[in-house]
This record gives C-alpha cells, sequence and structure tokens, in this order.
C-alpha cells in the first residue's frame, strides 16, 4: 500500500511518501518521495521557536512540499492519466501530538481535507513512537538508499527518548507496546541545551553549539576548576532533572563573570562540564533501567541522540553490561537525518500502527491535536 506521511509538530514540515508491506515484525519500505522544509533560520532571532510563525510556515509550505512530493513519487495527474478516480494513495498518516498544538493542527487540517477529498483512511500517529522506529529509517538520497526494513528486536527494548520537548525512558516487554518508567520532572535535555546555550551567549539552535564547544574543550584534556551537579543521580526511581542543572550554570556564570562578559575559554570550560553533566544523568539512569529489566535492545532517538558524547557513552553503558543469555545489548540510533523531527519516521509508524489495529480507524473529524499525548 502506498501512504503519504505529514509531520508539523514544531518547526519542521515534511512530507513522505512511502510503499509499504508486511507485517510488523517484517514490514518493508519504498520511499517514493521526501519533501521537507525547516524554519531554523526564521526562528533565530527569537532565540526559539515562536508558534504563530511556526504555523503560518507549515501552512504556507505543506501545499508545496505535496505538490512536489506527488511529482517525485509519479502519483500526480501527469502520470497518473488512466486512474482518474483512484486516489494516489492508500491511507495518510500525520502526527497528532505531542508538540506545539497550534502547529500539529496545521498539519492535521491539511490531511483530514485530503482524506475526504481522496476518501482514504487517516492513520493518527504519536511523534514519539516516529521516534522510536527513526532507528529503522535511511534517507541518504545521495546513496540511493530508499529501501529499507523493519528488523525483528529482542525484547525487553528499552527506548531512551531525547529531545527538546522530552526526556523519557519507555520500557516494550512487547514490541509496539510502551510503559514510561522514567521522564524528565521539568525541564527536557534538549531543553537545557538550548537555555544553557543562550546563557553563554551561543544562538539558536544550542545544543548543537555547546557540543562544539565541548568538543573543543575535551580534545586539550586540561584539567578544569568546574563542577555542576548531576540532579536526581542517585534517587530511587528512574526520573531526571534539568531545571537545576540550568540554573546552577546561571549561578556559575554570575560567579566568574560578574559582569557578564564569558572569555572563549570559560564558555568552551562551561560547555564541557554541563555536557558531561547531563550526559551523566541520561547514561547512569539508563544503566540503572537496563539492569532492572534485563533490557536486551536498546534504542536512543529524538534531536539529542545526534549528540557525540551521548553515543560514546551509551557504547560503554552497553559495553560494559553482561547482557543475558550470553549476548550483548543491541544499541541502535537513528541516523543524523532521522534523528531530528522528519515525516519518514511518521510513516514508518502510521503503517505498523495501520497494520497492528487492522485498518480500523474511526472517522476523520475525530482526530485532533494533543500537545501532551503520551505513549501508552
Amino acid at each position: 500500500m502506498k501512504i503519504l506521511s505529514i509531520e508539523t509538530s514544531c518547526d519542521d514540515t515534511g512530507t513522505t511518501i512511502f510503499e509499504a508491506k508486511g507485517g510488523i515484525q517484517n514490514a518493508s519500505f519504498k520511499v517514493l518521495a521526501d519533501n521537507s522544509n525547516s524554519q531554523i533560520k526564521i526562528h533565530i532571532p527569537y532565540g526559539g521557536v515562536y508558534p504563530m510563525l511556526a504555523k503560518r510556515e507549515h501552512t504556507k509550505n505543506l501545499p508545496i512540499l505535496l505538490k512536489a512530493s506527488l511529482r517525485e513519487a509519479k502519483l500526480d495527474k501527469r502520470n497518473r492519466k488512466n486512474k482518474k478516480n483512484k486516489p494516489p494513495v492508500d491511507a495518510i498518516a500525520v502526527t497528532y501530538g505531542p508538540g506545539l498544538e497550534i502547529a500539529l493542527w496545521a498539519g492535521i487540517t491539511f490531511a483530514q481535507d485530503l482524506a475526504q477529498k481522496w476518501d482514504v483512511p487517516l492513520i493518527p500517529v504519536n511523534h514519539m513512537e516516529g521516534h522510536i522506529v527513526s532507528i529503522f529509517g535511511k534517507n541518504n538520497i545521495e546513496k540511493n538508499e530508499r529501501k529499507f526494513k523493519i528488523s525483528k528486536l529482542k525484547t525487553p527494548i528499552l527506548s531512551l527518548l531525547v529531545s527538546g520537548g522530552h526526556t523519557q525512558l519507555v520500557l516494550s516487554k512487547k514490541w509496539m507496546e510502551y510503559e514510561i518508567i522514567g521522564e524528565s520532572v521539568d525541564d527536557a535535555v534538549g531543553e537545557a541545551f538550548d537555555k544553557v546555550a543562550r546563557m553563554i551567549g551561543l544562538p539558536y539552535p544550542g545544543g548543537p553549539q555547546i557540543s562544539k564547544l565541548a568538543e573543543e574543550a575535551r580534545l586539550q584534556n586540561k584539567k578544569r576548576g568546574i563542577k555542576l551537579p548531576r540532579p536526581m543521580l542517585h534517587s530511587k526511581n528512574f526520573n531526571f532533572s534539568f531545571s537545576g542543572l540550568k540554573t546552577a550554570v546561571l549561578y556559575l556564570i554570575r560567579e566568574i563573570a560578574p559582569n557578564g562578559k564569558l572569555t572563549k575559554k570559560q564558555k568552551r570550560d562551561i560547555a564541557l562540564e554541563f555536557e558531561n553533566a547531563a550526559i551523566e544523568c541520561l547514561t547512569y539512569k539508563t544503566a540503572k533501567a537496563i539492569d532492572k529489566y534485563k533490557i536486551k535492545t536498546l534504542i536512543v532517538s529524538g534531536g539529542v541522540a545526534a549528540n557525540k558524547h551521548l553515543k560514546n557513552e551509551m557504547l560503554k553503558v552497553t559495553g560494559h553490561a553482561k547482557g543475558w543469555a550470553g549476548k550483548k545489548i543491541k544499541l541502535l540510533f537513528p541516523t543524523r537525518e532521522l534523528s531530528t523531527d522528519n515525516s519518514l519516521m511518521i510513516g514508518i509508524a502510521g503503517y505498523l500502527r495501520f497494520i497492528k489495529q487492522k485498518g480500523k480507524f474511526g472517522p476523520v473529524q475525530s482526530v485532533k491535536a494533543n500537545g501532551r499525548l503520551r505513549l501508552s
């Protein structure tokens, strides 16, 4: 079947068209078209995503991206001369949460109009489930890697979801079934990266800027006098907290630079210690969960999954873990392109949900944006 997927949960607009077949354990995909538009440059002056602007850009870009995707997939009217009554796709998948509700509605409304016009099912997709299944996708157009398939993963599966809006540890005792066993009680780790970057004078998006400075400092391999806390590191649960860490950076800046002007060296030192502290919190709690639930597969996904230091530390965690049944724990990251928000992962999740629920979906009008949607 052919599926059109739409993503508008924050500031990236995306449309993807798939040809998909198979079941939830062995599905295979062929990407017919994949188009996206990033709004980063528009939001830079605001130091973060400005919701009304995000909605405006989604509304403007969705028709343009759809037209490009239909043309690329050879499903536009010009290439469907003998199929006047047949819709170009068999179903539409759209993100309905979590995210910025005003941005989500832009995608949902657009998808609803198309689903009614083409008389095809509309599949609501949880954005966080999309991040979990993003590990299967390949989106390297230059190498023409447009085909991929779902590989069967050994359970229990632990997913560490790390982004600007979420920090969660999700347990799956069965594939596509979820239990959130830990999450941030305040700021998400990606949000903390962006806010600390702003404090030390780095442009939005701040996460990659912090990591770049931290890596420069790490390569110098010098002892530094700065020490930041590791909030909730030894709590008796799997929750995280990054608000206190962010506040500690604020007090540190006031202490070492009363005039508010940090030197390049001070910025590097702060970036390094902040990144070390944040990643240590993530890896420590993940390691505890791996041990408690006898995890066989670890998935790390979301925007922060592209962080080089996080990858290295997670490799150490799974490398040191004994594993069960005499085998090592399988560690999976998405490609860098698919770690951020994208419609390709929404299409994968949408198809798997369609198969799991045997194509039974409610009326188009029942799909509503839910900014606080949770995995369950």
